[in-house]
């Protein structure tokens, strides 16, 4: 018997984490965290604005198909779409705090992340989006991280916002992920695009990191 698709992807995704998380490190050490945090708001305000539209468009091409794991899935796509709306603005309101503005040409790492996706959803299978979300959300700010910036960096709270929000919120909708995954009857053809889907972001999310890690910043 297959173990649950849950338990697979995780599987799958173990040998990713000690590189993502050294990158993670790297992206946080203190010299020069003041001008790297803004930097890196700024990478996730090009991600995060594409996460309504990423789910909304799952969501009808999943009205495209038939079957019960197209509608549990285009389902989950509503649901969490109202659960991430806004989250846009909270980083706007963060860099606004720390003094900065969204980057004016994207950075490139971030399109990628969110343009394969697109490409995934349209010329693949939706259900391809769940091993995005799952590395996404694996990968949250932990609870203390935002204390621990605050005080190297001087910065004013109301620039810790999204950290805050999402390291109390992603790991419960983690949780509905893998419900979600384990509820799907995916062939096996479709548990390894989910994998496939999630190595990749992983890959990329660690470029990302290491990026906003090697480069200092200047002025906001």
């Amino acid at each position: 018997m297959n173990p649950p698709a849950s338990l697979a992807l995780r599987t799958t995704l173990t040998p990713t984490t000690p590189v993502l998380r050294a990158a993670v490190a790297s992206l946080w050490r203190p010299d020069g965290l003041r001008r790297r945090y803004p930097r890196y708001l700024a990478a996730m305000h090009t991600l995060v604005r594409a996460s309504v539209p990423l789910l909304e468009r799952t969501a009808a091409r999943c009205a495209e198909l038939e079957g019960p794991a197209a509608r549990r899935l285009a389902a989950y796509c509503v649901r969490h779409v109202e659960e991430e709306r806004g989250h846009d603005l909270w980083l706007l309101d963060d860099l606004a705090a720390a003094g900065a503005r969204p980057d004016v040409v994207p950075h490139p790492v971030a399109v990628e992340l969110a343009g394969a996706q697109y490409y995934r959803t349209e010329h693949e299978h939706p259900v391809t989006l769940l091993g995005y979300i799952a590395v996404l959300e694996g990968n949250a700010p932990g609870p203390r991280l935002a204390d621990r910036l605050a005080a190297t960096t001087g910065l004013p709270e109301g620039a810790f916002r999204t950290l805050r929000a999402h390291a109390e919120l992603d790991g419960g909708h983690l949780d509905d992920l893998f419900g979600v995954l384990d509820e799907l009857p995916l062939t096996p053809v479709l548990r390894t695009a989910v994998s496939v889907s999630a190595l990749h972001t992983a890959n990329l999310l660690t470029r990302l990191f290491l990026s906003l890690a090697a480069d200092p910043g200047g002025q906001p």
